[in-house]
């Protein structure tokens, strides 16, 4: 393995290791785009042994994503997840088993939207949190020399 691979993967295994919960599930998202893409150029190529490979590191992404799922948390919102990976993975099992680009597409669709939605989400949490955190923060009211002091410079 050369140095650059060695040191690609050292900073992957930093990443992982000192990511949230929340980000985890972001790059699980990134990764199964990443495969499902690649998978598709493959199957545009008719190269259906990297296809099935590629189809298959998302298949696994999936199962990971569908049992990371807190039913006992919020039963209802997992329900839907979980039918909704159930989904994506039977089209990639399609894709895979038929060769065909259309379910690739729609589940490819799907990942995306729902990478999306958690980067939005994410973000919103990040504001709250930020937001929280600011509050936390013993902060000087504005007095009237502060802000004599703040006039005078600009």
């Amino acid at each position: 393995m050369s140095q650059f691979a060695q040191n690609a993967q050292s900073y992957l295994r930093t990443k992982i290791f000192t990511a949230t919960p929340e980000q985890l599930q972001l790059m699980l998202y990134d990764g199964a785009i990443r495969f499902s893409e690649q998978a598709k150029a493959a199957l545009e190529k008719k190269d259906y042994e990297a296809s099935y490979n590629l189809i298959s590191r998302t298949q696994k992404i999936i199962t990971e994503l569908n049992g990371s799922l807190k039913h006992n948390v919020a039963p209802e919102l997992c329900g839907k997840l979980a039918s909704l990976y159930n989904f994506v993975y039977r089209k990639l099992l399609e894709a895979n088993v038929k060769h065909e680009l259309e379910p690739m597409n729609e589940a490819l669709g799907i990942l995306r939207y729902q990478r999306e939605t958690w980067a939005m989400l994410l973000n919103q949490l990040g504001k709250q949190k930020a937001a929280v955190a600011a509050k936390g923060i013993d902060m000087p009211s504005p007095n009237a020399r502060m802000e004599a002091s703040i006039s005078m410079q600009g």
